[in-house]
């Protein structure tokens, strides 16, 4: 079983952090806070996504790229994780 689907309630929790943040940014800006405002609640974002980012990766390397998966099999998943962190680091 996906380490998303056992680690679910956990991800649930930091996504809607996250859309919580997302919503407070918009209100600031709906707001015209300061500009020290925004940056604090961008960078916020950005933490919070680099932490679920973080947990999700080490799960998929864990259970996909793991010594006990097969090779051929080890090879595609390792293939969709560049992939995704490609476009992750762009």
């Amino acid at each position: 079983m996906a380490h998303t689907i056992h680690a679910k309630k956990q991800l649930l929790t930091r996504v809607r952090r996250i859309k919580g943040q997302a919503e407070a940014l918009e209100k600031a800006l709906n707001d015209e806070k300061e500009c020290s405002a925004v940056l604090q609640q961008i960078a916020a974002i950005r933490g919070a996504v680099n932490g679920l980012m973080n947990e999700v990766l080490e799960g998929y390397i864990r259970e996909h790229l793991g010594a006990n998966v097969p090779a051929q099999q080890r090879d595609e998943d390792l293939e969709k994780l560049v992939g995704v962190l490609r476009s992750y680091l762009k």
